[in-house]
C-alpha cells in the first residue's frame, strides 16, 4: 500500500531579533503567513528561513523600508478581515488613519468595532501595518502586541519619515 503524502505546505518558523522584542515568523512552505510575538506551538519545526523577510524586515528596523515584497498569505480569517488586512497597505509609511477612516474606505461606515477585531486579528502585523490605525480622537487605541509595541513602532516611524524629510 502506497503511503498518501500530504498536499499541504509543511508550516515552520524561524526567529528576528527586532528593536521591539523576537519575532516569530511563521512560514507556510515558502510564504509568509504570520508574524508573531509569542512563540508558536511546538508542532511547528523551527528552520533556516528564506532570507528574504530578514533582509527587509532589517532594512524596516535600521533604516525605515516602506514596503514589503515577501509573499504573504492568510491562512485564516473571514473574507471581511481579509479585506481589512489588506486594505492597511494603503496606509503610509509614518502616517496613521482611524478605524472609521478604514471602515468607511471598505464601504461600510458602521463598521468601526468590526474593523477593530479584524486588526485585533491580523496575522501578519507590520508587513500589512494594522499599528497605523489609531482611535478617531487622535488615541492610539488598542493593540494585540500591546499598547507599548504599537507607540513604539508609530514613534519609529515618525522619527524615520521626519529624518529622511532633513
Amino acid at each position: 500500500m502506497k503511503e498518501k503524502r500530504s498536499s499541504k505546505p509543511q508550516s515552520f518558523y524561524d526567529t528576528f531579533e527586532s528593536p521591539i522584542g523576537t519575532l516569530y515568523l511563521i512560514f507556510t512552505g515558502k510564504i509568509l503567513s504570520e508574524i508573531s510575538f509569542k512563540k508558536p506551538p511546538e508542532i511547528l519545526r523551527k528552520d533556516e528561513l528564506p532570507p528574504l523577510i530578514k533582509k527587509e524586515l532589517k532594512e524596516y528596523f535600521e533604516n525605515g523600508r516602506e514596503e514589503f515584497t515577501q509573499k504573504t498569505v492568510f491562512t485564516k480569517g473571514t473574507e471581511f478581515y481579509r479585506k481589512v488586512w489588506f486594505a492597511l497597505k494603503e496606509v503610509p509609511y509614518g502616517e496613521t488613519r482611524t478605524y472609521r477612516w478604514l471602515a468607511e474606505k471598505l464601504g461600510k461606515p458602521s463598521a468601526c468595532r468590526a474593523v477593530g477585531q479584524a486588526l485585533s486579528r491580523n496575522p501578519i502585523p507590520i508587513v500589512f501595518p494594522c499599528h497605523r490605525i489609531i482611535e478617531s480622537d487622535g488615541s492610539i487605541g488598542g493593540y494585540s502586541s500591546g499598547f507599548d509595541i504599537k507607540r513604539r513602532l508609530l514613534e519609529f516611524e515618525y522619527y524615520v519619515k521626519l529624518s529622511k524629510k532633513t
